[in-house]
């Protein structure tokens, strides 16, 4: 087989170390097709050509890159991307190991092939390396249950049950659990009748931020966390692209719906903003980009509930950055803090704001820098977070009321997953979609001040905790003198096991860790 010989040695080291997949009989049928001899130089040209195909085909298959359809789709996005991001992109796929490697692997494999068939030994690994796995399946299988109980997610609030603890495959797991949350649901009641009670409320949410990433840049202790009322430390975004996560937070009244079903109409009640419109609140949203990428704004006119909503104006602010795709964006507390000061000017009744920010998006750039995104990263966050600081503190010098609600959509994935790089987040795994929650209470009594850290929500939750909060806080104004202790709003909030859901890619959690639903149908474990 010659070099092709190299081609079948690093799958099996791939496969060894759990970076490949490969269908052994396919690669067996391949290497057999490969050493057949031809007499005339036309026919091995062409099965060279088909030969080069096919295995590329083939690796591709058996990697966990996402389907080529998928991959084809894409590239009308990809081709919005600065060239500066593009190098940036290509510098964390190509590194100089995959340069010299290779050569030095040739060279090794000219030398020892003289002197060894390496063929044979090619051809016997290939028979040898599926029987040995097959035989450490068999012994998994006889030692480990077919089902498990994951009793950390069971559910005990009113807003509905979830499959959170499930028994059987995975497959019908998964299928439990969608079938579950298509029946929960949050009600939302009219806001307290009197005007001293009544707060606006903030939804501020984030892109590109996880507990993952604040640990890699050290901002786990930011100061802003200790700040916040209440904390969820076990909140899951369900989603790893800002789309399917915007669709998912404003429609938080419901249960987590299954990816596929995030593009067709879901019932009014779902719309959590369309409830607090419902409520008595003037809902409002704002970006601090232009929404053009990927119809995002056209996901937020769609999805906010009332119809024919437009953004909020952020027209003649500076611009604080660049976004990936060469767009101006503006800063967040110039941003927040124009909206807010119109807002105090207009005056009227309590408002519903949704803001999102993309300032700590892959591929954006500071001015007058050479640094990279992934350099400028913990600068942007650190700003971002100081911003949400100020805002608070604005708010509390204006003598209003307001909750304030940090909901990230996803994380930034600055550490990479085994099958993707940093940056990359097709595979939503616990890093990416593991994110940091904290909801603010501005203008409480004296009396209602919390002594000591904020309310700590640990148990798995995801959207419908956060809009059950949200319906207790309006129905029950905490900033009543005879309002109940914060903690009696947390009670029993709605449980909900982590669940990643991409369009070709499913991640789920278990006892031990999560598993992953690739492309083709095969669950795994994850790493």
């Amino acid at each position: 087989m010659g070099f092709w010989n190299l081609y079948f040695i690093a799958k099996i080291y791939l496969a060894a170390a759990g970076k490949l997949r490969p269908l052994w009989w396919l690669n067996l049928l391949f290497a057999l097709a490969l050493i057949v001899p031809l007499r005339q130089r036309s026919l091995r040209v062409l099965r060279l050509v088909l030969a080069v195909l096919a295995g590329a085909a083939l690796a591709y298959r058996e990697s966990d890159l996402p389907p080529f359809a998928y991959v084809l789709r894409q590239i009308p996005a990809l081709a919005a991307f600065s060239p500066t991001y593009m190098m940036e992109l290509a510098r964390r796929i190509f590194t100089p190991a995959m340069v010299y490697v290779p050569l030095v692997a040739v060279a090794a494999y000219a030398v020892v092939n003289r002197w060894v068939r390496v063929t044979t030994f090619v051809l016997l690994a290939l028979v040898l390396f599926p029987l040995w796995e097959g035989v450490e399946a068999l012994a998994a299988k006889v030692t480990t249950p077919s089902g498990y109980a994951d009793n950390a997610g069971a559910n005990t609030s009113a807003a509905g049950a979830g499959a959170n603890g499930s028994t059987g495959s995975y497959d019908e797991q998964l299928a439990a659990f969608h079938q579950s949350e298509k029946n929960r649901r949050v009600a939302f009641f009219p806001m307290d009748a009197d005007p001293a009670a009544q707060f606006d409320i903030i939804v501020i949410h984030i892109c590109s931020l996880s507990w993952d990433d604040l640990e890699v840049v050290s901002m786990s202790d930011n100061p802003l966390l200790s700040r916040f009322d209440y904390i969820f430390k076990n909140f899951s975004s369900a989603a790893s692209y800002s789309g399917p996560a915007a669709i998912r937070v404003l429609r938080a009244s419901c249960g987590q719906q299954a990816h596929q079903d995030l593009y067709s109409p879901a019932p009014q009640d779902c719309h959590v903003f369309a409830d607090l419109a419902a409520a008595g609140y003037d809902v409002q949203f704002m970006m601090n980009h232009d929404g053009h990428f990927d119809d995002f704004r056209g996901i937020v006119e769609r999805e906010i509930g009332p119809a024919g909503l437009q953004p909020q104006s952020t027209e003649g602010l500076p611009v604080a950055m660049r976004e990936f795709d060469g767009s101006p964006l503006v800063g967040d507390f110039d941003a927040l803090a124009k909206w807010y000061q119109g807002r105090i000017d207009k005056g009227g009744g309590p408002v519903a704001l949704y803001y999102n920010t993309v300032t700590l998006h892959d591929g954006n750039r500071l001015p007058n820098s050479n640094l990279s995104s992934q350099q400028s990263y913990p600068m942007r966050l650190k700003s971002l977070l100081g911003d949400v600081d100020r805002l608070i503190d604005l708010i509390a010098r204006s003598g209003r009321k307001a909750v304030v609600v940090f909901v990230p959509e996803h994380g930034a994935a600055l550490r990479g997953d085994a099958g993707q790089i940093s940056g990359l987040r097709e595979i939503p795994t616990p890093r990416i979609i593991h994110v940091p929650v904290g909801v603010k209470l501005i203008g409480l009594p004296v009396a209602a001040h919390r002594q000591g850290p904020g309310v700590v929500i640990d148990t798995p939750t995801s959207y419908l905790a956060l809009a059950q909060l949200l319906s207790a806080l309006v129905a029950h104004s905490p900033f009543r003198a005879d309002a109940p202790p914060l903690q009696q709003y947390a009670t029993d909030l709605p449980q909900t096991r982590m669940v990643g859901e991409n369009e070709n890619t499913v991640t789920l959690s278990t006892p031990n860790g999560y598993v992953i639903h690739t492309p083709d149908g095969v669950w795994m474990e994850g790493k």
